[in-house]
C-alpha cells in the first residue's frame, strides 16, 4: 500500500481576489485532485483572516461533489464554539448523505481570537482550556442528534434536543414523519482533529476519542510528539493507534529538476504567500522556533530561502522521495501526505503538473510504517 496524498485548502488566496475567485480555485482543485488519484481534500474555515477567507467550506464541498468521483471531502476544520452544534449536525449529516461516504468531519476550537470574538466570544472565554470544553459539548450535542432518539439538553453552553416521535399508523402520518439528517452509513462520519503545537490538546483529543490525527508540520520534534500524544491517549482508551491515519500538512511542490522547483517556490505564489504572510505569522508566534530547532539555528534567520532548503518538501521527484522517506526514518512516518495548497488562479499549469508529480511520481515509492 502507497502512500496517500491529500490536499489541505486553507486558502492563501492572496487579498484582492474575490470571493468567486477563491470559490472557483476551491473546486477547481478538487477536480485536479480527483483525476491525478489524490484521496482527501479537507477545506479550512476561517472568518477573520484575509487570506485564510472561506466562512462555509461546506459550500466548496457540496459545488465539487457532483463533479468528481473518488476523491473524499472534509471541512478542516468546523469550529465548534462559532456555531450551535444542532444547525451543524443537520448540515454535516445531510452533506454526508449527499457525498454518499465521501465525507469525513474535521473539528476545532479555533486558532484566531478575531473570528472567535465575531462569534461573540471575547476577554477571558477565549481561554483554551474552554475553548475546548466547548468543542466537547458541542460534539456530544451532534452525537445525541445524529442518533435520532429523543433527548432536551441544558448544556453550559448550548441547549439543543430532538423531540419524540410517535409511531405512524397511517399512510397520512408517514407524510409527516421527521427527515432523517444523520450521517451516511451510521451513528457519526469518521472525525478528524488538527494539531500544531508541540503539545497539541487536539491530539490528546484525538486519541482520547480515536479520531483521525492530522499534523500541521511545526517541526520534527513537534511532529513526534503529536504522534507520542496521540497514541498514548489511544491506548489509554482501549484502540490500537495506527500510523496509516495519520495525516501531515506540509508545503510541497515538484517540478521536473530542483532548480526549476526551488526557483517556482522562491519566485512564485507560495514563496509570495510566505514573504507577506505566514513568515511575519510564524515569527510573531513562535511558530518558527521549530524549524529553526531542528537546524540549530536562530529563528530570526530563518527565511524563505532556508524554508524551502530545510523545512519544505521541494525539489524533482526523485529529490521529493528521498526528503520524505528520510523525514520517516527520523520520525516513524505517517498515512497521508496533506499538501496545502496556494494561488495559482492565474497560472495553474505549474500547480497542476505538481500534483499530478506528487500523486503518481512521489507517492508510490515512499517507504509507508508497518501498522502497529
Amino acid at each position: 500500500m502507497t502512500m496517500e496524498t491529500g490536499l489541505i485548502f486553507h486558502p492563501y488566496m492572496r487579498p484582492g481576489r474575490t470571493a468567486k475567485q477563491t470559490f472557483e480555485w476551491g473546486v477547481q482543485n478538487s477536480i485536479a485532485c480527483d483525476k491525478a488519484g489524490f484521496t482527501s481534500m479537507m477545506i479550512s474555515e476561517h472568518a477573520s483572516q484575509i487570506w485564510e477567507n472561506i466562512p462555509n467550506p461546506e459550500l466548496i464541498i457540496a459545488a465539487s461533489a457532483l463533479q468528481t468521483k473518488n476523491i473524499r471531502f472534509g471541512p478542516m476544520a468546523h469550529i465548534l464554539p462559532h456555531q450551535h452544534p444542532a444547525k451543524l449536525a443537520m448540515t454535516v449529516g445531510w452533506l454526508s448523505q449527499i457525498l454518499e461516504g465521501r465525507y469525513f468531519l474535521g473539528i476545532g476550537a479555533g486558532a484566531y481570537p478575531d473570528a472567535t470574538y465575531i462569534h461573540g466570544i471575547r476577554g477571558d472565554d477565549q481561554d483554551t482550556e474552554r475553548l475546548n470544553d466547548m468543542v466537547r459539548e458541542s460534539l456530544s450535542i451532534m452525537e445525541k442528534i445524529w442518533k435520532r432518539e429523543p433527548f432536551f439538553y441544558e448544556g453550559k453552553y448550548w441547549d439543543a434536543g430532538y423531540p419524540e416521535e410517535e409511531v405512524p399508523v397511517t399512510e397520512e402520518d408517514e407524510q409527516h414523519m421527521l427527515a432523517d439528517f444523520s450521517p451516511w452509513g451510521g451513528d457519526a462520519p469518521e472525525i478528524a482533529v488538527t494539531g500544531f503545537s508541540k503539545n497539541s490538546p487536539s491530539m490528546r483529543l484525538a486519541g482520547e476519542r480515536n479520531f483521525k490525527p492530522v499534523s500541521i508540520y511545526s517541526g520534527l520534534e513537534a511532529l513526534k510528539r503529536h504522534w507520542e500524544i496521540y497514541s498514548e491517549a489511544n491506548i489509554k482508551a482501549g484502540f490500537t493507534p495506527d500510523r496509516q491515519r495519520h495525516a501531515v500538512s506540509q508545503t510541497v511542490f515538484v517540478g521536473d529538476t530542483d532548480a526549476e522547483a526551488k526557483k517556482e517556490v522562491m519566485e512564485g505564489p507560495i514563496g509570495y504567500c510566505f514573504n507577506k504572510y505566514l513568515i511575519p505569522i510564524w515569527r510573531r508566534f513562535g511558530m518558527m522556533d521549530g524549524f529553526a530547532k531542528d537546524a540549530g539555528i536562530d529563528p530570526e534567520k530563518a527565511d524563505l530561502e532556508f524554508l524551502v532548503d530545510h523545512v519544505f518538501v521541494v525539489g524533482s521527484p526523485d529529490t521529493v522521495v528521498d526528503k520524505i522517506n528520510t523525514l520517516f526514518e527520523k520520525c516513524g512516518g505517517w498515512g497521508t501526505l496533506q499538501v496545502e495548497s496556494h494561488d495559482y488562479y492565474d497560472n495553474p499549469a505549474p500547480w497542476w503538473n505538481s500534483l499530478e508529480l506528487i500523486s503518481k511520481e512521489v507517492a508510490p515509492r515512499i517507504k509507508l510504517p508497518k501498522s502497529k
